[in-house]
């Protein structure tokens, strides 16, 4: 998938960088890494200096302290950027990815000139949060090498039984989850687990233009959630796609990145007339 893309390690973390032009960060979820983004990487490389990097515990990046924060994260990719000497940035993230994207666009408002947060939990219900923090507490009994707990994933983001078209897309990530570091995934779920009140009351403090891009059919990281957060943000705006589920930039690249380039583009033109 990640054929032709310069891999490099700056400060410890690993990542895959290709194009020119303003960058654009890629920020994974939880269980993934770097190559979650491939469809992206290919598809903005012509405008874009596009950045997908591997979030502290998974890929081949160092493992977060025991009990992270989103700082820690946020922390990361600041020494990443520093590291090569980038200072202004689009940032994107999925799921938890976007957590870590609005965090580092809250504390270093100077840095990022436009925000999206994909499939991003905000302020769940009682019941949401009880089921998150159930699956977490699994996950530190061993829960990531279970193949029940890993097909119950795959059953939430895909759909069960999986279409035929994903199931290529099914097995990758069903591998990936395999693949992780146990110890890396349960911090970071724990972290998950807890952060979607995270930015509650902050949102109004985002300073740059802010999508909160979903599926209809994310039910876990609904578009009420993302209209919430629109709401909230200054120059906030929401969409969500139809038909769509929580791995919506793997299962349908094609919609995603037209939502991103519609969302981005001008931005991108913008910047480069700087």
């Amino acid at each position: 998938m990640l054929d032709g893309f310069k891999l490099g390690r700056v400060n410890g973390t690993s990542y895959y960088r290709t194009g020119n032009g303003p960058v654009l960060v890629l920020i994974h979820g939880v269980g993934m890494h770097a190559g979650f983004w491939a469809p992206q990487l290919a598809a903005f490389t012509g405008r874009w200096d596009v950045l997908a990097y591997d979030t502290l515990g998974h890929g081949g990046s160092p493992l977060p302290p025991e009990r992270p924060t989103l700082r820690d994260y946020s922390n990361q990719l600041r020494e990443l950027l520093d590291g090569l000497g980038i200072f202004q940035v689009c940032v994107a993230g999925h799921s938890m990815g976007a957590l870590i994207a609005l965090e580092f666009a809250l504390s270093h408002p100077d840095r990022v000139g436009a925000v999206v947060a994909m499939n991003a939990v905000y302020c769940r219900t009682p019941a949401q949060r009880e089921a998150v923090v159930q699956r977490a507490a699994l996950l530190h009994g061993g829960g990531v090498a279970d193949m029940a707990w890993r097909q119950a994933a795959l059953d939430r983001w895909f759909g069960a039984p999986v279409p035929p078209a994903q199931l290529e897309n099914t097995a990758w990530v069903g591998a990936s989850l395999a693949a992780v570091d146990a110890v890396g995934y349960a911090r970071a779920y724990g972290l998950f687990a807890s952060a979607d009140g995270a930015h509650a009351g902050r949102l109004r403090e985002l300073a740059m233009p802010a999508l909160f891009l979903t599926g209809e059919e994310d039910h876990n990281s609904s578009p009420e959630m993302s209209r919430q957060m629109a709401r909230e943000a200054p120059l906030g705006s929401a969409v969500a796609l139809p038909g769509e589920r929580h791995m919506m930039s793997l299962t349908s690249p094609g919609a995603v990145n037209a939502a991103l380039d519609r969302f981005l583009t001008p931005l991108c033109l913008t910047q480069a007339a700087q």
